[in-house]
């Protein structure tokens, strides 16, 4: 029996694959349902690695590349690609974003036009990176729990798990050397009168923004960093940022419903890559920063890896994917 301490996105990714390749496994979460301690609710559900690559190591594409593919067996999966744009007096933004990544393409005003008419004649250039897709996240994660359940994992919610484990992955309650909170804020908006089909990132050179359709007119918005260790809610300042930012991408958001607002802080190691290590008797899986659902595949692959250093099936299917 393979013993977790975490239910949320790291935990369970981790007990999915390691019940594929045959482990028993029990997962404790403290929380009295999937997700409601999991800093991942906040999360914008972005697989976009070849966008990430802007301001992270080359290791964050590897091991990102294939995450839709293993997400899209759990769960649904928008693949439209992510449209990169910046307003005209932050164009230097958009040249230099364009010449740290790779895997896209320039987009003119009319073809910005033909793929979101709703932007027509509000941006003259963007960058298209078509291979990139979203998710929901908080259906994800209850879709992977689902998943793991019908892979035979045993998930014992609402309870504290033992003082030793097998693997550890309760984020900041670990208390281990180096972690430091970043910090994440967004806002979940109902704007029936914009219709937006594909992931945006509105460069800026204080707060980039990310927008993600959730569909119906829900969308939701974020700030792609903040460093702060701050637990409080929102504040006034990022949520009046965030809300113009939506303004400029689309008039139409300054009347939008303000569902929900949302501030989380997640682990980060200072090279903002997640790691695997063995600290005490326990393994331990942290650090996923901002990347949670675009790595948490590739390091449950380490994790199995680990537990089954000499190979199976499951193991070689996921060294493959990952």
């Amino acid at each position: 029996m393979i013993t977790i301490a975490g239910g949320g996105l790291a935990g369970l990714s981790s007990a999915l694959e390691l019940a594929r390749a045959g482990a028993a496994v029990r997962v404790f979460e403290a929380a009295e349902e999937i997700g409601a301690g999991s800093v991942s609710r906040y999360a914008g559900g972005m697989l976009a690695p070849w966008c990430e690559a802007e301001s992270a190591e080359e290791a964050v594409v590897t091991l990102g590349a294939r995450a839709a593919d293993w997400w899209a067996e759990i769960t649904p999966v928008t693949r439209r690609g992510t449209l990169v744009l910046a307003p005209p007096r932050d164009s230097a933004e958009l040249t230099r974003f364009a010449r740290r990544t790779s895997g896209h393409r320039t987009l003119d005003q009319a073809a910005i036009t033909e793929m979101e008419p709703s932007l027509a004649g509000r941006f003259a250039r963007g960058l298209y990176f078509a291979e990139e897709a979203h998710l929901d996240p908080r259906r994800a994660l209850r879709d992977l729990a689902r998943a793991a359940r019908e892979a035979g994992v045993e998930i014992v919610l609402g309870t504290t798990a033992p003082a030793q484990v097998d693997l550890d992955c309760t984020g900041f309650a670990a208390d281990l050397p180096d972690l430091r909170p970043v910090r994440g804020e967004m806002a979940i908006l109902h704007c029936p009168e914009v219709e937006i089909t594909r992931t945006l990132r509105l460069l800026h050179p204080r707060i980039p923004l990310y927008l993600v359709p959730r569909g119906q007119g829900v969308y939701m918005i974020g700030a792609t960093m903040i460093e702060s260790a701050a637990t409080r809610p929102i504040t006034l300042r990022s949520l009046t940022e965030m809300l113009s930012a939506a303004f400029t991408l689309h008039p139409g958001f300054a009347e939008a419903s303000v569902i929900e607002t949302g501030a989380g802080l997640r682990p980060a190691y200072p090279d903002n890559l997640p790691r695997l290590e063995r600290h005490g008797g326990t393994l331990h899986l942290n650090g996923l920063y901002r990347h949670g659902f675009l790595l948490a595949p590739a390091m449950a692959a380490r994790v199995t890896q680990h537990f089954f250093p000499e190979g199976s099936d499951a193991d070689h299917r996921q060294r493959e994917t990952a």
